[in-house]
């Protein structure tokens, strides 16, 4: 009867945990309820192929230098960038958002240009896509940095 009673304490402890813990997740994330700046970061990497893939078994594949990257939420065009030199884009963090549309499954990272662009023998039609993934966040000295990273692209 006494374990009976010490698991039945211990599932009540857990479950008040939750009931702790989880605000406070959505206070840090969120970061108004804690009175947190929150600080937007969305960088990826673009290579040149079809799905995103950045080797195959036997080469590397390139990255797609100087292509124009457009941040997309519900269909509206938020923000452009450029891929630099290898590939890597990173949009500015003054991107005004609120963060429940960042986390929405409507937003997304399109490679404005045709991979035929960085390889002739790659289609000329067609759009690279790739979903918008919150890949952690980071408190800081009283700021909440959120960072965001593109999914796997692949061609639409």
């Amino acid at each position: 009867m006494a374990k009976f009673i010490k698991n039945k304490n211990m599932a009540f402890s857990l479950i008040l945990m939750c009931f702790i813990v989880v605000p406070m997740a959505n206070a840090q994330l969120l970061g108004g309820l804690l009175g947190l700046t929150n600080v937007v970061n969305i960088q990826g990497l673009v290579t040149c192929s079809i799905n995103g893939s950045v080797s195959t078994n036997t080469t590397t594949i390139p990255p797609f230098a100087g292509v124009p990257v457009v941040l997309q939420c519900a269909g509206v065009n938020i923000s452009t960038t450029t891929t630099g030199a290898n590939g890597v884009f990173s949009f500015p963090s003054n991107t005004i958002l609120p963060i429940s549309t960042l986390l929405s499954p409507g937003c997304r990272v399109i490679v404005a240009a045709p991979l035929s662009r960085c390889n002739a023998t790659l289609p000329t039609r067609g759009v690279l896509t790739a979903p918008l993934t919150l890949a952690g966040t980071i408190v800081t000295g009283g700021i909440n940095i959120l960072q965001f990273v593109n999914g796997l692209f692949r061609l639409i």
